[in-house]
């Protein structure tokens, strides 16, 4: 599977197409890209209705984009296991929960889930204190949930 995956990404930078199925990580519009601390994946705008499991597998990502999906309920669990993730979207879906295992992400600088159907907002939001970014702008959120969950995070921005 690495060997089709660097075959596909080493095409693509080529300008060529390579065909898989959606929900791998080998397509061609699933960019990788290496920052100077880390890696980005962008899965956003593929019709996704739930997050790759091989996703979970890859500890090195510090950034992950969902957005432009058709993701629905909430993502799965094992989002937590991603401990170096800094950045994630998960905008412009149709997600209406968050797990609380987002609360695990204590790297995580960025959360943007915005645009979705969010009824609710875990408390282990609150446990993200290197969070400088929350927006949760387009949703139908608890204000009692992000009141709670602002009390923790006074150094983040929270965008409604």
């Amino acid at each position: 599977m690495k060997h089709i995956i660097a075959f596909c990404l080493s095409i693509a930078i080529l300008g060529a197409g390579c065909s898989t199925d959606a929900t791998s990580l080998s397509g061609p519009s699933a960019v990788q890209k290496k920052p100077a601390s880390g890696t980005m994946l962008d899965l956003s705008g593929r019709g996704l209705t739930s997050i790759p499991m091989d996703v979970f597998s890859r500890s090195e990502l510090t950034g992950l984009d969902l957005s432009d999906n058709l993701l629905t309920g909430a993502p799965q669990s094992q989002i937590g296991q991603l401990k170096n993730l800094k950045t994630l979207d998960l905008s412009n879906n149709s997600l209406t929960g968050l797990p609380a295992e987002l609360g695990q992400l204590d790297k995580l600088e960025t959360l943007d889930v915005s645009n979705n159907q969010l009824t609710g907002l875990p408390m282990e939001l609150g446990n993200l204190t290197q969070l400088r970014v929350l927006d949760i702008t387009g949703n139908k959120y608890s204000a009692r949930d992000l009141d709670e969950i602002a009390k923790k995070l006074t150094a983040t921005e929270i965008r409604r």
